[in-house]
């Protein structure tokens, strides 16, 4: 399905890129947002909206109209914006929670909330959400930031549920480990071969919001293996 307008929210990160790019390659319009200033590198004709605060509804709003002035319309929002954690709650901090509902299920919510009028334009609009395979049980030190993801399947189903009848589908991927650079860095002695490379989250989201996924909505779909193709 080319010349869509895509929005790919945290579209400057390891996995953002990816997205972006794929949809891109696809002949599609795409507009990257991030709260980092500017991307690591380009995206040829690809509208980067850096420095936005997407837990502020405000800033959403902008980021959206500018989106809505430049390709006209909104057909797909990816909304991968977000950040991790690993704290016990015994010595960590409750501010930790409050930190990744902000930064993983509110960004979520608000980017929706200000794209859904042009998505519910469009005659096939797409909404696919980055859920957590460590939400759906959640191992010690994961507390905050499984519930934040859980928050964001929760989002989905009712989402879903809401529009049902409509012409948007909302849909939510599920990923393991993520093999990037961050987290290779992060877990330098982990055994890597099982973790999910970026392409293949890009390819399970590029069906998701293709014409082939249409009867699909309200689900949590597993990406848990894969390397490039």
């Amino acid at each position: 399905m080319p010349g869509r307008s895509i929005i790919v929210t945290g579209g400057f990160g390891a996995l953002g890129r990816c997205v972006a790019r794929s949809f891109a390659e696809a002949g599609n319009k795409v507009a990257r947002i991030d709260f980092t200033a500017a991307a690591p590198e380009p995206l040829a004709r690809a509208l980067d909206l850096g420095g936005v605060d997407l837990t502020d509804t405000d800033a959403c709003a902008r980021a959206v109209a500018s989106v809505v002035q430049a390709h006209g319309g909104i057909d797909v929002l990816v909304n991968i914006a977000g950040g991790f954690t690993w704290e016990r709650l015994q010595d960590g901090s409750v501010d930790s929670w409050e930190r990744m509902f902000a930064m993983n299920l509110r960004t979520t919510a608000t980017m929706i909330k200000a794209a859904l009028p042009w998505l519910s334009a469009s005659n096939a609009g797409r909404i696919l959400n980055i859920g957590a395979g460590a939400a759906l049980h959640a191992a010690a030190g994961m507390g905050a930031y499984a519930a934040s993801k859980a928050g964001v399947h929760r989002l989905t189903e009712s989402l879903a549920a809401e529009l049902n009848g409509g012409n948007v589908t909302v849909n939510a991927v599920l990923p393991s480990i993520i093999d990037t650079p961050a987290n290779r860095a992060d877990m330098p002695d982990a055994d890597t071969s099982q973790w999910v490379h970026p392409q293949a989250i890009a390819d399970a989201i590029l069906f998701l919001a293709s014409d082939a996924a249409r009867a699909i909505s309200g689900g949590l779909i597993p990406v848990t293996r894969g390397t490039p193709a």
